[in-house]
C-alpha cells in the first residue's frame, strides 16, 4: 500500500509540473526601500534563485523587480505573481494571511530590532530609555512597526513616550545619536547601520525576538509537493560553492524552511495590543 501510495504522489507531482512547464512562471522580488539597482540589476541578481526555483518545479521561473509597495499588494491580492520574495517581511505574512499564498522559506540570519545607544552613553537596561529621546525610521516603516511591538512586549509603549522623533531613513538614526538629538535609537539587524553598530565600540542596548527575513512565499497553484520540491533546491544552495556564491549575491546566509508559524503569527504580533508591565 505504501509503494502505490508514493506511485499516486509521484503521478499528482508530476502531471502538476508538467501543467506548470507550459509557460514561465513569475518571481516577483521587492528589496523594500533600500538599494539603488534599477530592473535589469535585479534581475540578474536574483536570476539564480528563479533558477533553483524553476529545478524543483521542472519548469522556468522569470524575475521580475517590483519596486513600489503599492505594486507589490495588488499583485499579492490577484495572485499575478506565482511567488514572492520580499521585504519587509509583513507583505508576504500579509499575503498568507488574507491572499491564499503559502510559506516557502526565508532568508537567514533572522531580522532582529537592535535599540542601540552611542558608546559613551549612560543607558545600562532597556527600562532605562523611559523617557529619554528616541529616534526611530519614519513611522509608516516597517522596522518601526517592528521595534514599536518589540518594547511593547518589554513593557514600553513608544504611544506614551513623549520624546519620540521619526526620522527618513535609518542612517538618519545615527545622525541623530552622534550629534546629541537623541538618546538611544532603533534600526534593523540587516541594515547597514545594524551590521556595523559596535564596530566603532558603540552599543547595542537590547535585541528583539528574532523574526523572519525576507520570505518567500507561493500562489496557491504552488502544490505542497511542489513546495517541498522548492525547498530542497533552495536550501542546498548553502551546501554547494556555486550555491554560496549565489546566497552571497542576494546578500543572506541560507535559506530556512522552518518558519511558516511565526511568519503566520508575524501580523498579529506587529499590531499587538498593548500590554505593559504593573
Amino acid at each position: 500500500m505504501r509503494k502505490n501510495l508514493f506511485i499516486a504522489l509521484a503521478v499528482v507531482y508530476y502531471s502538476l509540473s508538467s501543467s506548470l512547464h507550459a509557460q514561465a512562471l513569475l518571481l516577483a522580488v521587492s528589496e523594500g526601500t533600500s538599494g539603488g539597482l534599477d530592473a535589469a540589476q535585479v534581475i540578474a541578481k536574483y536570476k539564480d534563485v528563479g533558477d533553483a526555483i524553476g529545478r524543483g518545479l521542472r519548469t522556468n521561473v522569470n524575475v521580475v523587480f517590483v519596486r513600489d509597495f503599492a505594486t507589490l499588494e495588488e499583485g499579492l491580492k490577484t495572485s499575478r505573481y506565482a511567488f514572492v520574495m520580499a521585504r519587509p517581511s509583513d507583505y508576504p505574512a500579509r499575503a498568507m494571511r488574507d491572499s491564499g499564498y503559502n510559506y516557502v522559506a526565508n532568508a537567514k540570519p533572522d531580522g532582529q530590532c537592535y535599540i542601540v545607544v552611542k558608546k559613551d552613553s549612560t543607558l545600562k537596561t532597556l527600562a532605562d530609555i523611559k523617557g529619554k529621546k528616541i529616534a526611530l525610521p519614519e513611522k509608516v516603516a516597517y522596522m518601526s512597526k517592528f521595534c514599536a511591538a518589540e518594547l511593547r512586549s518589554q513593557g514600553i509603549d513608544l504611544e506614551k513616550e513623549k520624546n519620540v522623533t521619526y526620522v527618513k531613513e535609518q542612517a538618519a538614526v545615527t545622525f541623530y545619536l552622534d550629534n546629541k538629538f537623541a538618546d538611544v535609537g532603533a534600526v534593523a539587524s540587516y541594515s547597514g547601520v545594524g551590521k556595523n553598530w559596535e564596530k566603532n565600540g558603540d552599543r547595542i542596548l537590547h535585541k528583539s525576538v528574532p523574526q523572519p527575513y525576507f520570505p518567500l512565499v507561493a500562489y496557491s497553484k504552488i502544490s505542497a509537493l511542489q513546495i517541498q520540491a522548492v525547498q530542497r533546491e533552495l536550501l542546498a544552495l548553502s551546501s554547494s560553492d556555486n550555491g554560496k556564491e549565489v546566497l552571497k549575491r542576494i546578500g543572506i546566509n541560507a535559506f530556512d524552511a522552518g518558519a511558516e508559524v511565526k511568519l503566520r503569527d508575524l501580523p498579529q504580533w506587529l499590531n499587538q495590543e498593548t500590554k505593559l508591565q504593573k
